[in-house]
């Protein structure tokens, strides 16, 4: 027979998901809200695509000066407290670098850094009070390999590891954990235009996995999922890949 605990094994603890309203981020906030927690989705899209009892949505660009301040504010206002923060949402773009256009990388940089930075600066205040505080950042294989035309999302990613592994080493005394995710090629609004565009994407991927196929949302949010239960208690700092994979393979 199985326990309570085992049952929802996140019950009476929160997730603030930011762009969970598609994709990975979806994938995430779906398994969460099966394992019991309440989760505050974050998204540009104006309303949620699913419903659920634990399930509040806030519309909001979260690299926005204001952002992070009232993210953090509206799962406190719900539910007076947090547990977990996934910082899920990100943009890829951006070209050549000697052709790159300034704004271009100001945005990407804001984006998949700066907000990630924020969000985690508003939420560890409330992340010391939980039980099982838990930090999971969203990175890429990008984050140790690198790709033309793709400078500033692999700075990026690159930069989400060092401030992860920072906020491993700050707040592992509070019980805390900081890890993030390395996703390969996974089936997402991100890469649909490649995928939609022909064969070729896919092929060249498939063929670069060990596994022989595109990775879906499911995939990395089982790996969140992980990360943010009891099992991972002694992980942090931990850049997790799940590519199917691809780094293993000359």
């Amino acid at each position: 027979m199985t326990s309570p605990t085992e049952q929802a094994p996140h019950a009476d603890l929160v997730a603030i998901v930011t762009g969970g309203n598609s994709g990975i981020g979806l994938a995430t906030a779906n398994r969460l809200l099966e394992g019991g927690a309440s989760v505050l989705v974050v998204d540009l899209a104006a309303e949620p695509v699913i419903e659920h009892s634990n399930l509040r949505f806030l519309t909001i660009d979260v690299a926005a000066d204001e952002a992070a301040t009232r993210i953090a504010e509206a799962a406190i206002g719900y539910w007076g407290h947090i547990d977990f923060l996934v910082n899920n949402a990100g943009m890829v773009g951006g070209g050549p670098v000697e052709n790159m256009q300034l704004r271009d990388w100001d945005r990407i940089l804001s984006v998949n850094v700066s907000a990630v930075f924020r969000l985690c600066q508003a939420c560890i205040p409330h992340l010391k009070q939980s039980p099982r505080g838990r930090i999971v950042n969203i990175g890429s294989i990008m984050t140790t390999l690198a790709g033309e035309g793709m400078g500033a999302y692999t700075t990026s990613k690159h930069a989400v590891a060092g401030l992860t592994k920072t906020l491993a080493l700050e707040l592992g005394e509070f019980g805390i954990t900081a890890n993030y995710i390395q996703p390969g090629a996974i089936v997402t609004g991100i890469t649909k235009a490649s995928i939609d565009a022909g064969p070729e994407f896919e092929a060249f991927w498939s063929e670069k996995s060990a596994l022989g196929r595109l990775g879906q949302p499911k995939d990395i949010a089982s790996a969140i999922n992980f990360l943010v239960s009891n099992d991972a208690s002694f992980i942090t700092g931990h850049g997790l890949v799940v590519d199917g994979g691809v780094m293993q393979k000359a």
